[in-house]
């Protein structure tokens, strides 16, 4: 499920170094640790900030795991959908 909200291709002049934050939404498919791993190799989180994140995301359905500009967190948004994680950038 892709929940991108943003393209490239519309963004305005004023979006143009807004901060933006990559969310992960909760699944039923992966499990915890296959999560935590990407989210180590992805975002560059250490062990216990990628185990909070997926604690957050399980229990409350969605957690911030990334700040940054849509240009920033455009290629961890495609990685990690390719890894089958649930995410978007708001």
């Amino acid at each position: 499920m892709v929940k991108e909200k943003e393209d490239p291709s519309i963004l305005g002049k004023d979006d143009i170094g807004v901060l933006k934050e990559l969310i992960l939404f909760n699944d039923d498919v992966n499990s915890f640790d296959f999560v935590i791993g990407c989210l180590i190799e992805i975002c560059h989180h250490n062990q216990e900030q990628a185990e909070q994140c997926t604690l957050i995301a399980h229990f409350k359905g969605k957690c911030a795991v990334k700040t940054g500009d849509f240009f920033e967190l455009k290629p961890l948004l495609d990685e990690m959908q390719l890894r089958g994680l649930t995410v978007s950038i708001e």
